[in-house]
């Protein structure tokens, strides 16, 4: 099996080596596909991300049009059987978290696989500030929806429908597991254990503004797959954060 991993990269030059380490040094009975893809940083993240060329399928630098159209070229130039995001201030949790992800592909068949997340402190990288377990496969309508960062897809899901929405400034990955899963059907599977390590401060919940954004964008997710967004989902959705709190 072939698995793609991508990362997008934007002045990103104090996190990016841990990320890139963290999937270089994955191993398994799989080929590793890895593509990076940089907005055109004026800092050092290309310096940084130099030293491991040699296991990297293609690093590309230049303007684009924003995070999600970067996923989309990276995407695109992707070739593995099955293909997962790693952000450029995120890292695996540990060398054997493709190889998982590949076995359960394979035992079950499904069109993705996803897994826990841990939330680490912005500025250390290491300390445990929330946990996502995200359990069975759920039910969109009530707020449930798996954590993009840990989800791998079957390539053929991109080509059949679609990619990443650009109408979409901070809900477009959760617009595309909403469109595959939830209207399209796929089928997904539950990898219980933590994959990623994903550093705290994400946009959409810092502010209540920001977190009003988020609600519209939501709902405008469901309405571009021309359904009606669920009454209740911008209370269910953050409430569903809640149990994440606490740390190892």
């Amino acid at each position: 099996m072939t698995v793609s991993v991508v990362t997008v990269t934007y002045n990103a030059a104090a996190t990016v080596e841990e990320a890139v380490q963290s999937v270089v040094e994955q191993v398994g009975d799989f080929a590793l596909d890895y593509h990076i893809v940089d907005g055109g940083s004026t800092d050092q993240t290309l310096e940084r991300i130099r030293p491991f060329e040699d296991r990297i399928a293609q690093v590309t630098s230049g303007k684009d049009q924003g995070l999600y159209d970067a996923m989309n070229r990276g995407v695109a130039r992707a070739k593995g059987d099955i293909i997962g995001i790693l952000n450029a201030d995120d890292r695996y949790a540990d060398n054997q978290v493709i190889a998982d992800i590949a076995q359960t592909f394979e035992e079950t068949g499904a069109d993705g696989v996803y897994a826990d997340l841990d939330y680490v402190d912005e500025a250390d990288g290491r300390t445990v500030t929330r946990q996502w377990q995200s359990g069975a496969p759920g039910n969109f309508r009530k707020g449930w929806m798996p954590p993009h960062p840990t989800l791998f897809v079957k390539r053929t899901l991109y080509e059949q429908h679609g990619l990443f929405n650009l109408q979409l400034r901070s809900a477009a990955d959760y617009e595309l597991m909403l469109r595959f899963f939830h209207f399209r059907g796929a089928a997904l599977a539950y990898l219980p254990r933590t994959t990623v390590k994903m550093r705290a401060g994400g946009q959409s919940n810092a502010s209540l503004g920001n977190r009003i954004k988020a609600n519209a964008e939501d709902a405008k997710a469901w309405r571009l797959n021309g359904a009606a967004p669920p009454p209740l989902l911008r209370l269910q959705k953050p409430l569903r954060k809640l149990s994440q709190f606490g740390t190892r």
